[in-house]
């Protein structure tokens, strides 16, 4: 009998890699589950240690299984449509149900389609607020219907690297994240043209030679 062989995640060296798809593609599957997840964010002139500009406030959150990813979760497209399902997840992770926090088409950014370990599609929106209204939504989370339970608080992603290389941005890339939440992170980044790309690669590699 022929042995299947196993990556360090534990996964088939041999799966099907997830792709990626239109909107339109992926509402067309048949018999894959849809997830809908948000990445919300605020420019700020704010400075860490009145020195290293902070740029931008992009928002994460510790799940119940201690891996970071964003807001949102699966939705049932044969019932409502993805942002309906996507607004309902939000609301009642963070607690957020003002109209200026509603997801909308617009705001929707890329699908993929993935096999393994379940057939999914992973939808991912970017959307803009000001400062002040992510404010409001770290202070009200503590009373959201899943805090403390499947959300254990929301963290801020730093968008620097300190002088000794590892600091900030690197660091926070040796995170355990859940699905293709870094990539949906390192795509924002790069789509909001938040960093350089030299500046991205610099924290890859960083990460990737540390020793946590």
């Amino acid at each position: 009998m022929a042995h299947m062989s196993y990556s360090n995640q534990g996964f088939p060296d041999n799966r099907p890699r997830p792709r990626n798809v239109s909107r339109e593609e992926a509402l067309r599957l048949e018999g894959y589950k849809h997830a809908c997840h948000v990445l919300f964010h605020a420019p700020t002139s704010a400075k860490l240690f009145e020195r290293v500009p902070i740029r931008h406030v992009l928002l994460m959150m510790m799940r119940f299984d201690g891996r970071l990813g964003f807001p949102g979760g699966f939705v049932d497209v044969k019932d409502s449509s993805l942002e309906a399902g996507l607004n309902r997840e939000v609301e009642e992770e963070l607690g957020c149900s003002s109209s200026k926090f509603e997801v909308t088409e617009k705001d929707y950014r890329s699908a993929q389609v993935r096999e393994f370990p379940q057939k999914c599609v992973t939808h991912f929106y970017i959307k803009e607020l000001e400062l002040e209204d992510m404010d409001k939504i770290e202070s009200e989370c503590v009373n959201a219907k899943d805090h403390g339970i499947e959300v254990m608080g929301l963290v801020r992603v730093p968008l620097y690297t300190l002088r000794d290389g590892m600091g900030g941005l690197p660091a926070f890339l040796c995170n355990n994240f859940i699905g293709n939440s870094k990539s949906q992170l390192l795509y924002a980044i790069r789509s909001l043209h938040l960093l350089r790309e030299d500046q991205i690669q610099e924290a890859l590699r960083a990460c990737h030679g540390s020793q946590y």
